[in-house]
């Protein structure tokens, strides 16, 4: 039966996949007027759920009511496709489209009736507004592929916010908002909780986030309910890692295995990293971290003109003695310099190749083969082992993984390299406490083997931990202060960048 008070009520719930048990008997209820937060591991069956409920998969047990009624009765089943909205951790926008008709299209119910540019237009100007003002003045009339990652998060959000929905299934939203965009979020979440009595579902690794918006929280570990509607106040960081079955993140805890020798022990001949015309200097040694800090125009131009994808005009870099300016991303792979985008869907993964060619795909560029030999598999079934990654077979597809999964898989592919520089773009975007920690621990280690680290992240506190330089950009782009080891502080990093921490 049905609990009347609240809007959504999952009892039971399971799932499998072959001999795979996602779900085991899942509970999780959403009230009206609260905002709450969706917390596990990554591969635990948070997204299994949320599919669940939003009628992307269906389920093989258990009972679904929204709204006081069962999703299996048609009552409960349109009570369910009016009332919801989710955002997905992957963005689902029309690249080709602008941004009022991703926001219009989607609510457009009048069939033959002529699509209205203009009501489009005010609509999602309002929608993205409640965001964002000065980005909703110019952005209705551009096309979505041309707008940054964290400028489509916006549009994706804005649709949602706009639907009229009385559930949001928020899965890892701020992942790619800078931190005064997530606060506008927030205040936008929290007024609308408050004021319209809706119920947001908040997925988030950032444990920061978790406090500053959510009233309870449920806890999934292995497919069920660790803990159930519990308030946020009453657990301590702590206690929620351990309830994940998770470790701290930054610690110098390896991944699961040893890495292979050939990987750990191999000394990298990185000569020293020089930037110039930034305004100030900027040069690091081999083996160094350095971190980019600050809203993405200035991190994703600088990115752009290291991996060749992009000049900028006035800065060049050098490594050792000899300007480089590399014509095309291809250009700068063949010279040991290696790239980990954030987008890891579209811009990350070989979806259409099995995990093996995604392990291997930057090795074939640099030595031009596309062939499976003996000796590369075998080194493929090392790497999955050493990094935890448990997968069926090399041969499987890469969407089998977790997200968090699939951004280790990524980063596998530049370890038997040995690249000179490694750059990588917000790497630990929507992956979970354990994972950022294998993260973290093979950056060291390729760090330490002389590889140098180019990180940009708007998780202050992982630059803090994990940077031995950081170079700071303001909101216009421009890089405003290069602090060293003991200057790197969340206070310092706010300062460089308008920020908040």
């Amino acid at each position: 039966m049905a609990d009347k008070g609240f809007l959504l009520d999952a009892r039971g719930i399971t799932k499998s996949y072959g001999p795979t048990h996602v779900l085991r008997g899942m509970d999780f209820a959403v009230a009206p007027g609260e905002v709450h937060a969706f917390l596990g591991g990554n591969g635990a069956g948070k997204s299994t759920l949320l599919k669940i409920v939003a009628d992307v998969v269906n389920r093989d047990g258990g009972t679904l009511n929204f709204d006081g009624h069962s999703v299996d009765e048609p009552q409960g089943a349109a009570a369910r496709a009016r009332g919801l909205a989710i955002v997905h951790q992957e963005l689902a926008v029309l690249p080709h489209l602008t941004v009022a008709e991703n926001i219009e299209l989607p609510h457009y119910h009048r069939g033959l009736a002529l699509f209205d540019r203009r009501a489009a237009d005010r609509t999602a100007l309002s929608a993205l507004a409640l965001i964002d003002r000065d980005f909703a003045e110019h952005a209705a009339h551009r096309l979505v592929g041309d707008l940054s990652l964290h400028e489509q998060q916006m549009v994706e959000i804005a649709r949602a916010l706009k639907s009229g929905a009385r559930l949001l299934l928020l899965d890892e939203p701020t992942t790619n908002l800078t931190a005064g965009e997530a606060q506008r979020l927030f205040a936008v979440l929290r007024r609308l909780v408050s004021e319209t009595e809706i119920g947001v579902v908040f997925v988030s690794h950032r444990m920061r986030e978790i406090r500053q918006v959510a009233d309870v929280c449920t806890i999934i570990r292995d497919g069920v309910a660790a803990v159930h509607r519990k308030p946020v106040t009453e657990l301590t960081d702590a206690d929620i890692v351990e309830l994940m079955g998770q470790a701290s993140a930054l610690t110098e805890t390896p991944v699961g295995g040893e890495l292979p020798a050939a990987v750990s022990a191999a000394h990298v001949d990185a000569p020293r990293l020089k930037i110039e015309g930034l305004g100030f200097p900027v040069e690091v040694g081999g083996g160094a971290i350095l971190g980019l800090a600050g809203a993405p125009a200035g991190p994703q131009a600088l990115i752009d003109l290291l991996i060749g994808a992009a000049p900028l005009p006035g800065v060049v870099i050098r490594i050792g003695d000899h300007p480089q300016g590399y014509r095309s991303p291809r250009e700068a792979v063949r010279d040991k310099v290696g790239f980990v985008s954030g987008d890891r869907a579209n811009r990350g993964m070989l979806s259409a190749l099995p995990i093996i060619d995604n392990m291997l795909a930057s090795r074939r560029i640099v030595e031009r083969r596309v062939l499976v030999s003996g000796k590369e598999a075998a080194q493929a079934r090392s790497l999955l082992s050493a990094l935890s990654i448990k997968a069926s077979s090399y041969w499987a597809l890469p969407s089998s993984l977790s997200g968090g999964t699939q951004q280790k898989l990524i980063i596998a592919r530049w370890l038997q390299l040995q690249p000179r520089m490694l750059v990588l773009e917000e790497p630990t975007r929507g992956v979970d406490i354990g994972t950022k920690r294998d993260i973290y621990a093979l950056i060291r280690v390729m760090a330490q083997a002389g590889t140098t680290i180019v990180w940009w992240s708007t998780e202050q506190t992982e630059l803090v931990e994990l940077c031995d330089t950081v170079l700071g950009f303001g909101p216009d782009g421009r890089a405003t202060q290069l602090l060293h080891g003991a200057e790197i502080t969340e206070e310092r990093l706010a300062e460089a960048t308008g920020m908040a921490a």
